[in-house]
């Protein structure tokens, strides 16, 4: 992100950054040069230390996009994209970039390279990604903002509701992290 825009952004909400500058059209901008997200992981601590290894640059919120998102992300060896995880509402596409990956999606696993892709609707099959190769790996991941989104975590103790204020996480039985 050039540096006018990233100074302007400071300090502002995801929807405030999503929807500065909604009016205007951008410019084109080379990917792999974008800002990482500031924060690596939206997860409770304990289950965000399992994201190490992943970078995310969110690519939709520079173009103000409102209703999906847009990440480029890169996976270290060893890393993963995400919990195992299924969305109530959400559509979820993957492209690979480059890099080899291990698709896990429910109890089945794939293989994919640069110029594969996959989807995911809304309440289909569990799924995250992992970089099991010995080199980084690179994909675009694109998923829309539907409000009140559950997401559930078969593998653990975990869920999450989207509301107005973004994600919420609980343990499975409500309480609180």
């Amino acid at each position: 992100m050039d540096q006018n825009l990233q100074d302007s952004r400071a300090g502002l909400s995801d929807a405030e950054n999503r929807n500065a500058g909604a009016s205007q059209q951008r410019a084109p901008i080379l990917a792999v040069r974008a800002s990482p997200r500031t924060k690596p992981s939206n997860y409770p601590p304990i289950f965000a230390e399992r994201m190490a290894g992943r970078t995310k640059r969110p690519l939709g919120d520079l173009f103000a996009l409102a209703n999906f998102g847009v990440n480029l992300t890169m996976l270290a060896p060893g890393a993963a994209s995400a919990l195992q995880h299924q969305h109530s509402k959400q559509d979820e596409f993957v492209y690979v970039v480059s890099g080899e990956l291990t698709l896990v999606s429910g109890l089945d696993t794939y293989s994919m390279s640069a110029g594969m892709c996959v989807g995911f609707p809304a309440s289909g099959a569990s799924h995250h990604l992992e970089n099991r190769s010995p080199n980084d790996a690179s994909y675009i991941e694109i998923g829309d903002r539907s409000g009140g989104d559950e997401v559930s975590y078969p593998a653990d103790d975990l869920a999450a509701e989207r509301d107005g204020d973004g994600w919420r996480f609980t343990h499975k039985n409500g309480e609180p992290y």
